[in-house]
């Protein structure tokens, strides 16, 4: 009864479109099966969706969020018009008939997940971002958050210069800088960056309840990688990888920005090979281990993801 649908979250439960036929004739008096298929418009039903009708049914409403969860499970990953056809499957005494497709022309909406992290970020010029504080700017990296709440750290590389750390890309409060002394951090936006006299790596930790700080220089690792790639129903299935991008700053720091996921499971893996693969039982962030456990993802939505491969550290961070 439309060609039109644009879905939306707060109305999902409200009747989306509703669909009436006239059953097929098989010729014989009997109960038939009815399907109401779904598919991307030109795949020609090849992966269709599929709505099991009650028998003898004419007519069938369905609801948004239905209609939304058939449109996300056709593989679409943004909220946009989406061409899809329509058609219903009829099975009885060992034949099948099939009706007129009908178009439709679909938005969904995306559910965030239910994430209540707070982020901090590095930037200056001792950082990959440098002081190219907007939001865009997407070689700004998050620094680790851990089980207490108040604590962060980061573990990469540093140029000779200094950084500050901000909450949010793109603004300068609140804002986190050297205070008084070394070692003691300020929220004053008149703070002093917090310093790296000589290039290398090292380790940042922060806690932002006593406002201290500590950076200590480690050992980088020696192994590099030629890809590092996400694995698993949440990035597309166990034989697709999704590669993340190296970092031209750091080589052991690896992102990818707005990307879709799936809710499902996936792991990190190098060079498209299980040789070297890291894993966690913990969603969002943490330190994944080496042949570790898969890491899960509640909610389809677009995510900025970072890895690093030298520390196991990543973090998987709702993208808006």
């Amino acid at each position: 009864n439309k060609t039109s649908v644009v879905l939306i979250n707060n109305q999902s439960a409200n009747e989306a479109v509703a669909f009436n036929w006239v059953n097929s004739d098989f010729g014989v008096p009997i109960q038939i099966t009815n399907q109401l298929q779904f598919a991307l418009k030109g795949t020609n039903f090849a992966a269709p969706k599929i709505v099991e009708l009650s028998a003898g049914a004419k007519s069938y409403s369905m609801i948004g969020n239905d209609l939304n969860n058939i449109i996300l499970g056709l593989g679409v990953t943004s909220v946009s018009a989406t061409d899809i056809e329509v058609r219903i499957k009829s099975m009885a005494v060992g034949k099948t008939h099939y009706s007129n497709v009908i178009s439709l022309k679909v938005t969904p909406f995306i559910n965030g997940p239910i994430y209540t992290y707070t982020d901090l970020y590095l930037i200056g010029d001792a950082t990959a971002g440098a002081w190219d504080n907007v939001a865009t700017n997407a070689k700004i990296y998050p620094l680790l958050k851990s089980s207490d709440p108040n604590i962060y750290t980061y573990t990469g590389y540093f140029a000779q210069g200094g950084f500050k750390i901000i909450k949010t890309p793109g603004a300068w409060d609140p804002q986190y800088g050297m205070g008084s002394s070394a070692g003691v951090l300020s929220t004053s936006g008149g703070s002093g960056n917090i310093t790296i006299t000589g290039s290398g790596y090292y380790k940042v930790t922060i806690n932002i309840s006593s406002l201290t700080y500590t950076v200590t220089a480690v050992t980088p690792s020696t192994t590099t990688y030629t890809s590092i790639s996400l694995i698993g129903p949440a990035a597309g299935g166990w034989s697709t990888d999704l590669d993340l991008e190296k970092s031209t700053f750091d080589p052991h720091v690896w992102v990818k920005k707005n990307v879709m996921l799936s809710s499902g499971e996936f792991k990190f893996r190098a060079n498209h090979d299980w040789g070297t693969n890291w894993g966690l039982s913990q969603q969002y962030f943490g330190t994944a281990l080496l042949g570790g456990g898969n890491i899960p993802l509640a909610t389809t939505f677009n995510y900025n993801v970072y890895f690093n491969d030298m520390t196991g550290d990543f973090s998987v961070i709702p993208a808006n």
